[in-house]
């Protein structure tokens, strides 16, 4: 009676939902609170539940659900809520995900970091990508593989055990004792992990942060679809799209786009297609540079999510270290580089750069030449011999359209990769699905990478290359539109309010082809002692954020976006895209991005108001 009423709840739900749980990818931090992230929207919910309240404006009053629609959304959160009612399980005990793979990597990581066995136990087959000798030997995991006919056959076991099992069923699953974590593989809708048993409720946390770093939940699509094979009023059909034809156009728009001729690699989100990067130049480094150090040199204060993945990854591998590459304020990335690339060679290490063009928040683009002649340096080890040559891995999602890989452009001379994440201007904020391009020099390390994107099953979702096909033809068009605007706005708040420091690109910078839409302004402030002007500073800068999301609220958001079709989205850094940067890397700042389509002169009249108060 109770698992009706729920089923029957979840359906008016479906038929009632907010039409952004289905098509956003970007929370609103006005109603988020990250402490509480997945509980807090899941303990409302529940209210709403015991009330059978399933009102569309109830529900849209909801707390946003977890950081981002990568780690998890309303629809992936009631699919793990009503799951878990199901099998007599805590929510946070179900995790749903887009890949097949990276539950099981996340419960080894965790597992290879302890020191603890792993006994794989599957019915039917592994999924085709899983591939034990390279988990063990790139990722450094280590397990046991058994095939069984089913979750009874399990033998007792000193350590963890995973059960894998193939099933078109969502919903119920026979859980036993001696399965610690069930994963039910669904052919068309990725995986479910479900944790069991309270000795194991310490993995959660860890799971869901590789959840969070290295791949992303069941989609929205994918979680209505297995919402609606859970309250059985459909069969699953996979959504109709024309996969082949939708991934030619891609591939496509990315060659035209960067200028590269190499094979473009989409993945589930930025991450995705970073971690892929990361694992598939490690597994270079180990067979062309055996018994040599790898270091990843990323900048402390870039966006968080790359920070900590790179950390994370170097964690798990005794030969990879990161490295501070400090790129902003009084650090310039050029001078940094060629500092550290010459420790490095010393050192006979193999160098892996990963960094921001422009750099996220402070807008800045380094010397460009000066950048080709530091990586195409030649360095000699304390041996006399030459050096590894760096790989130079580019985040320009800033810029997407700037082309810096082709043949006869300023990174084709040095083995360069660049990457972009997806839910920004490649989608215009409809999905998280991102790319990567090398250049003519990188196609072995192009093959090592789509390798591990396989190996993790990321791989964008034929939903998402969909979305990527209809909105990558018009991408530069709208970049060149919203940097109009982001342009005349700036200037009008240097006019406005002259004594605060804006940091964007030149005019020079902007006829080079660097035509972001986001800026970061550095308000002034008050106070005697440097205390109380940054208590000052960060105050003031939730005051202009509240005003523009409160007076203009159709098209100011709360909001960490970028690349969006419309509207205006306002974040600090420090407490959005640097989460888990250090404290003193952060940036306490504000950080506005504008699309192509807005209502400027109403922007305009609220900032005015807003330094006529000052």
């Amino acid at each position: 009676m109770e698992q009706n009423k729920m089923l029957n709840y979840i359906k008016e739900v479906l038929e009632n939902m907010p039409s952004g749980w289905l098509g956003l990818t970007t929370h609103r931090l006005d109603i988020y609170d990250e402490k509480l992230a997945k509980t807090q929207f899941l303990e409302q919910f529940e209210d709403l539940f015991n009330e059978n309240n399933s009102d569309s404006s109830a529900l849209n009053d909801l707390p946003t659900a977890y950081d981002y629609i990568r780690l998890g959304h309303p629809l992936s959160s009631i699919l793990e809520w009503a799951i878990a009612n199901l099998n007599n399980l805590n929510p946070k005990n179900v995790i749903s995900f887009s890949s097949k793979t990276i539950p099981v990597l996340a419960i080894l990581r965790k597992n290879l970091l302890d020191n603890k066995n792993t006994q794989i136990s599957y019915a039917g087959e592994l999924p085709e990508f899983f591939d034990a000798e390279l988990l063990r030997r790139v990722y450094g995991y280590k397990f046991e593989l058994k095939k069984v006919e089913k979750a009874a056959d399990i033998s007792e076991f000193n350590g963890s055990t995973i059960f894998i099992s193939q099933q078109d069923e969502i919903g119920n699953f026979e859980l036993n004792p001696k399965i610690d974590f069930f994963i039910p593989l669904h052919a068309e809708l990725g995986s479910v992990l479900l944790v069991n048993g309270q000795q194991n409720e310490l993995y959660i946390s860890e799971i869901q942060h590789v959840r969070r770093r290295e791949t992303i939940a069941m989609t929205p699509a994918d979680s209505l679809a297995a919402l609606k094979l859970l309250i059985g009023n459909s069969s699953f059909e996979p959504i109709k799209s024309n996969a082949g034809a939708n991934k030619k156009s891609v591939s496509d728009s990315i060659k035209r786009i960067t200028g590269s001729n190499t094979k473009p690699l989409i993945a589930s989100s930025g991450l995705s297609i970073q971690y892929a990067i990361m694992m598939g130049l490690i597994n270079e480094a180990l067979d062309k540079h055996k018994g040599k150090a790898i270091k990843f040199i990323v900048p402390p204060n870039c966006y968080g999510g790359t920070n900590d993945q790179a950390r994370r990854v170097a964690a798990c591998i005794d030969n990879v270290e990161v490295v501070d590459l400090p790129v902003d304020g009084d650090n310039e990335m050029v001078q940094s580089i060629d500092i550290i690339l010459d420790k490095i060679a010393s050192e006979d290490a193999v160098p892996y750069i990963i960094a921001e063009i422009p750099t996220n928040p402070r807008v800045e683009v380094p010397d460009l030449l000066q950048l080709e002649a530091v990586l195409s340096k030649v360095r000699k080890t304390e041996t006399g011999e030459n050096a590894i040559d760096p790989v130079f891995i580019l985040d320009q999602t800033f810029c997407p359209n700037v082309h810096f890989l082709g043949e006869g452009e300023i990174l084709s001379t040095v083995r360069a990769i660049s990457y972009v994440s997806g839910s920004k201007f490649p989608s215009g904020g409809q999905c998280t699905a991102g790319y990567c391009v090398g250049n003519n020099k990188t196609e072995t390390l192009m093959n090592k990478i789509e390798v591990h994107l396989r190996l993790c099953d990321n791989e964008a979702t034929n939903l998402q290359m969909e979305i990527l096909a209809k909105q990558l033809p018009s991408m530069n068009q709208r970049i060149k539109d919203a940097y109009k605007n982001t342009r005349e706005f700036v200037n009008f708040i240097h006019e406005t309010l002259p004594e605060a420091k804006i940091n964007f690109v030149s005019e020079e910078l902007a006829n080079q082809g660097f035509t972001p839409s986001v800026f970061s302004l550095d308000l002034p402030t008050e106070g005697n002692t440097d205390a109380e002007r940054e208590s000052y500073k960060r105050a003031l800068n939730l005051e202009l954020i509240n005003l523009m999301i409160t007076e203009i609220p159709n098209e100011s958001k709360f909001c960490v976006s970028y690349g969006q079709l419309n509207g205006c989205y306002w974040t600090v850094p420090a407490t959005s895209t640097q989460g888990t940067t250090k404290e003193g890397d952060k940036d306490y700042i504000v950080r506005a991005s504008l699309s192509p389509n807005m209502d400027l002169e109403l922007h305009k009249k609220v900032f005015l108001d807003f330094a006529e108060n000052l």
